[in-house]
């Protein structure tokens, strides 16, 4: 098995190791029972990426999702989410009868419908939990055990907030849960652990089966030579099992509601910037901490990954901090943090650091600065080459023209947050329409294609393609729109007829001309 290579690591031969990916998370995995999960699907999707020579597969978070059916608005920061363990899996380890899933409900073709899908599949999950504290086998109890025993800092936590918030129905925790629970008193806490303890164990168990299963997910990646590039937001969600139990670094008040949230100031986008509504850090007392909770989360991200997509990492230089209050973002103000202490920090626990720094948007010197010093590599995204351009002029010299790339950056043609390749291009103006065609010398029916051969050309070391691009897909399957919330958001989802061998064969033949191919490079041990 090759050298997995580190970020911006040259090998002794002076040969830049480039490699290409595809980001797709494992929601959009093609499943009849509704959205995608971790069992055979999962694996064959690798499958599909070694055979092809992409080394990298790149996901969204992977926690339980919560406003919006974002994975950006998690519960929890550490925990996985239920919704992606396979109940066929569960079958095979004889956790749930082969009839209890044989004849699911008619799902929708291509789009995961959360509602319908927790409807079936939370209620088979909860049998398969139970069946397990009933009848599990010596070995697979041994392992929950040790799953509880390493895992139990974030672990207990989450399972008393999960059998609280079952217990209290949809509401918010900092709304109306107790407000002894809401302020953690410890005597409620132990009284409601030992009330609820057989649900608690539930969830545990839950996660034992998400973990047992992630595990084998990565583990087969790793051996076929691809690595896992995970994501997580800067911020954690307000009703998040974090802010209850760490509100000690966030602003918050005893009652549980934010002094000041996060969001964006307003911009050509938005006259009024985006409210996005998570409690911000108390970034001192982090530090006085010794910034412990941020080593232990991206250990924990770690352990699920290889690499670390960090969003909006500008936040780690200064972020937007709006007062409570006010309905928009248009009142709030830039607030230094100490991402150059942060870092500094990581750097001794993590060597080297595998993180990818979201630094997409207005970014200051001073954030490039801290990317730089870190050694992190940015984003680019082809896209953003051709919007807002002067009428008919084309800035060749413009940072996200992939000919300006430089090596140490992940090249997109978009990413989660924006249209397909295809539908974007539909609904640009003429003029802008005559720019990319002119700059990729192709015509209107090759500008998909075309657009991932040059960010695959370009000098970046990690050339990604959203699936989507690769299908050709128009906007129907846009994963998000940023500043909308709930559906079609997060729910675009692959068919099985889309996996065919000819894509695969494209996709080769789109990587392999640049020095991307997997196959190619693992022929030989690369010496670091």
């Amino acid at each position: 098995m090759a050298q997995i290579v580190p970020i911006g690591y040259i090998c002794s031969m002076n040969k830049k190791i480039r490699q290409a990916g595809i980001l797709l998370h494992p929601t959009s995995l093609p499943s009849r029972y509704g959205i995608g999960d971790l069992g055979e699907v999962a694996c064959r999707f690798v499958d599909f990426l070694a055979s092809s020579g992409v080394g990298l597969w790149q996901i969204l978070p992977l926690g339980p999702v919560g406003f919006g059916n974002s994975p950006y608005a998690s519960r929890s920061a550490f925990a996985g989410s239920e919704l992606l363990v396979s109940l066929e899996d569960l079958v095979d380890e004889g956790l749930l009868d082969l009839s209890e899933i044989l004849n699911p409900p008619q799902f929708p073709l291509g789009f995961v419908d959360y509602t319908q899908v927790k409807r079936y599949k939370m209620p088979l999950l909860f049998t398969a939990a139970a069946n397990f504290r009933a009848n599990s086998s010596s070995s697979l109890q041994k392992a929950y055990e040790q799953f509880c025993q390493t895992e139990h800092k974030w672990l207990d936590d989450y399972a008393l907030f999960r059998a609280l918030s079952e217990q209290y129905g949809s509401v918010q925790w900092y709304k109306e849960w107790d407000k002894k629970l809401v302020n953690r008193d410890a005597a409620a806490l132990k009284m409601w652990s030992e009330k609820l303890h057989i649900d608690i164990e539930k969830w545990k168990v839950l996660q034992f089966f998400f973990y047992r299963q992630w595990t084998h997910v990565k583990e087969y990646a790793n051996k076929n030579q691809v690595q896992i590039i995970g994501d997580i937001p800067i911020f954690v969600a307000h009703d998040s099992v974090d802010a209850w139990t760490h509100s000690r670094f966030l602003k918050m008040n005893a009652d549980g509601t934010t002094k000041a949230s996060s969001g964006v100031p307003p911009d050509a986008y938005s006259d009024t910037g985006q409210l996005w509504g998570n409690p911000v850090y108390d970034w001192p007392a982090l530090q006085a901490d010794g910034f412990k909770w941020w080593i232990e989360r991206l250990s924990h991200q770690l352990k699920q990954t290889d690499i670390v997509r960090i969003d909006h990492f500008r936040g780690f230089e200064s972020y937007w901090e709006v007062p409570a209050g006010h309905p928009t973002a248009e009142f709030g103000s830039w607030v230094k943090a100490p991402g150059k202490e942060l870092f500094a920090l990581l750097k001794t626990h993590f060597s080297p650091l595998p993180v990818i720094a979201e630094d997409l948007g207005v970014i200051t010197k001073e954030v490039e600065q801290l990317r730089d010093e870190n050694h992190l590599p940015g984003m680019k995204v082809a896209h953003f080459a051709f919007e807002m351009l002067q009428p008919g002029v084309l800035n060749a010299d413009h940072p996200y023209l992939p000919h300006n790339y430089p090596y140490v950056s992940v090249a997109y043609t978009g990413t989660h947050d924006n249209n397909t390749s295809k539908g974007w291009y539909e609904e640009l103006d003429e003029g802008t329409k005559d720019l990319v065609r002119r700059y990729l010398s192709c015509s209107d029916e090759q500008v998909s294609w075309h657009l991932m051969r040059s960010v695959m050309a370009s000098a970046s070391q990690w050339a990604i393609i959203p699936m989507q691009d690769l299908l050709l897909l128009d906007s129907q399957a846009r994963m998000n729109v940023p500043g909308t919330c709930g559906e079609p958001n997060w729910c675009w989802q692959l068919v099985d007829s889309q996996l065919e061998v000819w894509v695969s064969q494209r996709l080769t033949s789109l990587i392999q001309p640049f020095g991307r191919s997997s196959i190619a490079q693992k022929k030989s041990t690369l010496d670091i």
